[in-house]
């Protein structure tokens, strides 16, 4: 059997794992699996801007990525939640700053990708949060 490892952020992941009992992080022989990254800095704000938040996501889970050594590179799975603030408003305001972001952070690799819409999220004012899964040297 492969060996288990549980990864922790430093910052904001020291927070949730002494908190509510938590990792960030599991690694399991190449495979990486990340909870849930919002886009909030270590003291738990948020952006006013979507835009700054979904950002600030993606910058986690990339931190979140780099404690178990693994990058957006390896990503062969995206997970996106989003709380829709219009009623009958799309995720066109989210995917025009996610694409920009896969094609930043991604190069030429297109990972499949899930997107959920949703009614809330883990932390109050919470707009988007990512899940990756990431498969190392692959």
């Amino acid at each position: 059997m492969q060996d288990v490892e549980f990864f922790v952020t430093p910052g904001y992941g020291e927070m949730f794992r002494e908190e509510l009992r938590y990792s960030q992080a599991v690694r399991i022989g190449n495979r990486v699996e990340i909870s849930g990254q919002g886009g909030w800095d270590d003291d738990l704000n948020f952006p006013e801007s979507l835009e700054d938040e979904i950002v600030r996501a993606f910058d986690n889970v990339e931190r979140t990525l780099a404690t178990a050594g693994a990058s957006w590179r390896d990503v062969v799975h995206v997970n996106t939640y989003h709380v829709i603030s219009e009623p009958d408003s799309t995720f066109g305001a989210h995917n025009a700053t996610i694409v920009e972001q896969f094609r930043k952070r991604l190069g030429d690799r297109a990972p499949i990708w899930t997107e959920t819409g949703v009614t809330a999220l883990g932390a109050p004012k919470m707009r988007v949060e990512i899940r990756v899964t990431a498969i190392v040297d692959a």
